[in-house]
Order: C-alpha cells, then structure tokens, then sequence
C-alpha cells in the first residue's frame, strides 16, 4: 500500500505496556457476532462480539474502561504505525462521506493491546480477535492477529490488514447511523436462527463499507498497488463461516452462520470497493446475499 504521504491518527490509544489479567466480564454493547459452536475459529476472527465469548466465563461488569491519552506508536514500531495510518485515511473516508450525507462522523479511536485489556464492553483477550466496542466506540486489536492471518488464514499483504482494520471501522459506521442498535432490539426475543441471520446482515455490510472505504481512499490518494484488492477478497473469503467451520469442526452448519459465507463476504466486500457507494451496502434490504 502506498501510505508514505499519509499522515498517522492521533486516535491510536497504545496500551500494550499494560499488560494482561484485567477482571471483568462483557456487558451490553458488543456487537451480536458469534455464537458457541463457532468458539474455536472465533479465536481467528475479527469483528467479534467479546459478549459472545466471555459471558460463557465471565460474570456481568459494567465498569467502565480507563481513558488512557491517545498518543502515535513510536517511530520504530512499524505495524503500529501502519494501523495509524489506515485508521488515518478511514477518517479522511467517513468524514467525507458523512459529509455527503449533512452529518458529522465521530471518529473512533484505536486500541492497541496485548493480551487483554478492560473495555467498556467488558474484559477483550487477544484470543477474539480484533474487535469493536460500540459502548466506548474503540476498535480493539492486538497486532499479533497479522501474524495468524498470515500463517492460519494464508492471507498476507497490507491490503489485507488494512481490510481487517476497516471493517471493524464499518461497524463503527453503523454504530453512528443506528443500523446496530435496530439490529440489536430486532434480536430481542428472535429465535437464534432468525438472530444469527441478522448478524450475518451486519457483517455483510461492515465488510461492504470496507469496500467503500477502500474505494473512496484510493481514489483520494491512490493508495492500492496493483493486486493488492485480491489480498483483501483472500482475507474475506478465508474467514468466511463456511470455511471455518469446515477447518473447526469438520461440517458446515448454515443455520449456526454469523459473519456469513465466504462467497457472501468476498461478494459485498467486492460491492463497496467496486461502487465506493455506500448506498450499495444495504445488505437488509437484499432479496438475496
């Protein structure tokens, strides 16, 4: 990716100084993105609600995470830096777009930790994967995740990385225009297929308004080399539910999906980099994913 002239967020919040063996379990707020039988392969994913997890070990804490200062990663640590800078241009992305829209975008801010760490949404392991608070609006990732989706996935390049990155940001998106919370209340009393199958819609398009993003980015600043889109649709298709079951548990069970196939992720995440429209990601409206 070509990143050399953009600048890094000063929304980059680094606590992997803290250490792990933070207390505390999840409380309302994660996004509705996993369930029991996807345990092992949600270890790999990103996007994953810690509610989903945790609350199998951890008892209920609504104790509010410490507000530690944002501050950029050091010279030196190159990925950190890297992160920044996605983070950096998905702003540049969303408050245009927003823009567009008459609104204002509130930007997210980005958590590097190792381990685990205290969220407003409880205790986050370095085990789910990156992840994204809507009740403290932080994305959350420990950076040792590039080196599973690199090894365990076969899904290298910076594209791919910076994928993993705005799709966490899209949920942030949705966050901000309401989409999660309608999904949320929809989920109340639903049935866990018809629960699960609203997940799989709020995964679908996080993964189109990553597209989006990359779209409207590379556009701004050209910053995808060629080939490097194909990093980001090897990435969506390697944590496709299908997939991960198939490598997990040996059978594919549809009616268990909350992220959707890896036909479907690859599918929407194609949708939005290829229109850069956000108006093309709504996947609740879809006759068909």
């Amino acid at each position: 990716m070509r990143l050399d002239d953009q600048d890094e967020s000063s929304n980059v919040e680094d606590r992997r100084d803290a250490g792990g063996g933070f207390g505390g379990g999840i409380g309302r707020g994660g996004l509705g993105i996993g369930t029991v039988v996807l345990a092992l392969a949600a270890s790999y994913f990103f996007g994953i609600d810690p509610s989903v997890i945790l609350n199998l070990a951890s008892n209920v804490d609504s104790r509010p995470a410490p507000q530690s200062p944002a501050h950029k990663p050091p010279v030196e640590d190159e990925m950190a830096r890297f992160v920044s800078k996605v983070l950096a241009s998905t702003e540049g992305t969303w408050e245009q777009v927003f823009r567009e829209g008459g609104s204002h975008y509130q930007q997210p801010r980005l958590v590097l930790f190792s381990g685990a760490t205290p969220t407003a949404c409880g205790t986050g392991q370095s085990a789910m994967g990156p992840f994204y608070c809507p009740a403290d609006q932080k994305v959350y990732i420990d950076l040792s995740f590039y080196r599973d989706l690199k090894q365990r996935f076969h899904a290298p390049g910076e594209f791919a990385q910076a994928y993993v990155i705005a799709h966490e940001v899209g949920h942030h998106v949705q966050n901000l225009l309401g989409i999660s919370d309608k999904v949320h209340q929809a989920q109340q009393g639903a049935g866990k297929a018809r629960s699960n199958a609203l997940s799989v819609r709020l995964e679908l398009q996080a993964d189109c308004f990553a597209g989006v993003w990359g779209n409207r980015a590379d556009a701004a600043k050209h910053i995808i080399e060629p080939g490097e889109i194909e990093q980001a649709l090897n990435a969506a298709s390697a944590i496709g539910d299908d997939r991960l079951q198939q490598q997990t548990q040996g059978r594919i069970v549809p009616e268990s999906f909350t992220h959707g196939t890896s036909e479907q992720r690859v599918r929407w995440f194609k949708r939005g980099i290829d229109s850069g429209d956000l108006r093309q990601c709504d996947t609740f409206k879809a006759a068909s994913l």
